[in-house]
């Protein structure tokens, strides 16, 4: 049988299924491109950090077979000088196949192997798709299957970027707590169900911004534990079996190492091979983060709204043009970036909680949709924070004169009073301010209720700020 030659620019690849024409400069191999052609659904590409920790993942293993001796020496170097290149960024253009693929992470992990093994063939000196020099499965894929390395190399990127994610949520809890000072003396009317309610600071509000934050970082951290325990050699289904014993005991040790990250074996491989609840967990705090984040963008957005026929007590910092017609038109727009981010992540929630419980028997099948959820949120709320930080919280600006006029119209301040007039008497002093056109302090003062120094005594942004009020405060003041 005459064997027939490929066209230029291509080599012949043969698997179960036939024969392939696949790319000559391409790394990868025809398990991938069949992938490829059998999953064109989102032209998105696997997240950085997940081929990152996917190529740590294979280097720990090459490093422990070639240890052991399970793997020669020489081919074990290479493979791990290929590992190397990869999770420091090199070769990432040859990881293709979309995030949303059948067979719970194969073609992931297919594509790894191949650009792995055609990057340590030629470090041999042979040639891209040299399977007799470095095999993709024999080699690289060694003791391994994708129910193990795929869902080690998820919790080892997800771990990796929760620190990048802990320091920006960090940097903007901070950032709200510079605001929380620099505007502690700024009064403002406080709302409840968008109507005025009761006089507050400026300060106190970012107070509140900020500690929200702060139990979103402890939330994150948190995080980080629920990640260590990973599944790394228990192959298919979490009994190790097809892997040496001194494999399974010591490749974990072997990526912690790497990895520079805590890692270790799950006690019972069975069950973190086919159970993601801890995703679920993660993911639920994550969601957390997004409701912080989507009630302080609001908010922010809010306050700044106007500036002339709103609420204008604050200034956000312009960013860019926010019309194409209508000139001089600023938008809050990182606030509105930082909602859309939340919205995103909310979603992202719902889809995890949903492949894990859709996992079936001995593994779940839907762990790549999971995965792409799961460090899309990481991303998003990591570049939201940052965001909203340096482009918007760093530069507020308070309208201090606006929010003493606002709360002096509101009738807010009115509310202070109750205790010594009662309840009625300060209704029926709003109604008088009201008809007049005057202020509370000023209808107070007319009604000979109290002298101006009183008042200017109880309404004084020290008094207002204080928890609740002491015998005596209200010398002075007199119901009429």
């Amino acid at each position: 049988m005459t064997k027939i030659a490929p066209a230029p620019g291509f080599r012949l690849e043969r698997d179960a299924l036939g024969e392939l024409e696949v790319p000559a400069h391409a790394y990868y191999g025809i398990h991938t491109l069949r992938a490829v052609r059998n999953f064109p659904f989102s032209g998105y590409r696997l997240h950085p950090a997940f081929i990152r920790a996917f190529a740590l993942v294979k280097r720990a293993c090459a490093q422990t077979n070639a240890l052991l001796g399970h793997l020669s020496g020489e081919r074990g170097q290479a493979i791990d000088a290929a590992c190397a290149e990869i999770a420091a960024g090199a070769l990432h253009d040859q990881i293709v196949v979309d995030p949303f693929q059948g067979g719970a992470g194969t073609s992931t992990n297919m594509n790894l192997n191949e650009v792995i093994a055609s990057r340590a063939a030629e470090l041999l000196g042979g040639e891209r798709g040299d399977w007799e020099r470095v095999h993709p499965i024999l080699h690289v894929n060694m003791h391994q299957s994708t129910n193990d390395v795929y869902p080690t190399a998820l919790r080892v990127a997800a771990l990796t970027m929760l620190l990048d994610l802990e320091t920006a949520v960090s940097a903007l809890q901070e950032s709200l707590q510079r605001k929380e000072t620099e505007f502690r003396d700024v009064v403002k009317p406080g709302r409840t169900e968008l109507m005025d309610a009761v006089p507050m600071t400026l300060g106190m509000s970012f107070g509140a911004f900020a500690d929200g934050v702060a139990r979103d970082r402890w939330r994150i951290f948190k995080c980080r534990e629920r990640l260590k325990r990973v599944n790394l050699g228990g192959t298919a289904i979490g009994t190790g079996l097809g892997a040496p014993r001194d494999y399974i005991l010591a490749v974990t040790g072997t990526l912690a190492s790497l990895a520079g990250l805590p890692v270790s074996r799950a006690e019972n491989l069975v069950d973190a091979t086919q159970n993601m609840d801890v995703f679920v967990e993660v993911s639920g705090m994550l969601k957390a983060c997004a409701a912080t984040l989507m009630k302080i963008a609001s908010d922010l957005r809010l306050l700044a709204s106007g500036p002339g026929a709103g609420l204008g007590e604050l200034i956000l910092p312009p960013l860019q043009a926010g019309s194409s017609i209508m000139a001089g038109k600023i938008n809050p727009v990182m606030p509105e970036a930082v909602i859309q981010a939340a919205l995103r992540v909310m979603a992202n929630d719902q889809t995890v909680t949903l492949a894990a419980a859709m996992g079936q028997l001995e593994l779940n099948h839907l762990m790549p949709l999971l995965a792409h959820a799961i460090l899309e949120s990481l991303t998003l709320l990591t570049c939201a924070c940052q965001g909203l930080a340096t482009g918007c919280v760093d530069g507020i600006l308070a309208d201090r004169e606006r929010c003493l006029l606002l709360v002096e119209q509101s009738g807010a301040l009115a509310t202070v009073l109750v205790p010594a007039l009662g309840y009625d008497r300060v209704e029926r002093l709003l109604a008088e301010a009201k008809a007049a056109g005057r202020s509370v302090r000023d209808q107070a003062a007319l009604d000979g209720l109290a002298s101006p120094e009183t008042l200017d005594k109880l309404l004084s942004p020290k008094r207002l700020c204080k928890l609740g009020f002491t015998p005596g405060e209200f010398e002075g003041v007199e119901p009429r």
